[in-house]
């Protein structure tokens, strides 16, 4: 049983990663296109930043939840483990 818990859980954080990996890729690929678009429809002003800024923001908090504030985390991870001592200790 904890066996199956533990697949479960780890299969959701790898879920989460290529989740922010496919994000990523797409972040890169479409911001790419818009750079050029950019470049070659008005080289005067590059209005294509404004695009990469606001969703450069939201790709870094996804990162931050991702890999920061997920449940695969150092500081959440050390946290469970610690309620599971307690627990474990409370049974004996």
């Amino acid at each position: 049983m904890e066996n199956q818990e533990a697949y479960q859980r780890a299969k959701k954080r790898v879920e989460a990663k290529l989740g922010f990996y496919i994000h990523l890729a797409v972040y890169l690929v479409v911001n790419a296109a818009l750079v050029i678009i950019d470049i070659s429809a008005s080289p005067g002003y590059n209005w294509s930043t404004w695009p990469l800024l606001g969703w450069g923001i939201g790709l870094f908090f996804h990162g931050m939840v991702v890999f920061v504030f997920s449940g695969g985390s150092g500081v959440t991870e050390k946290m469970i483990e610690k309620e599971m001592k307690k627990e474990a200790s409370r049974k004996r």
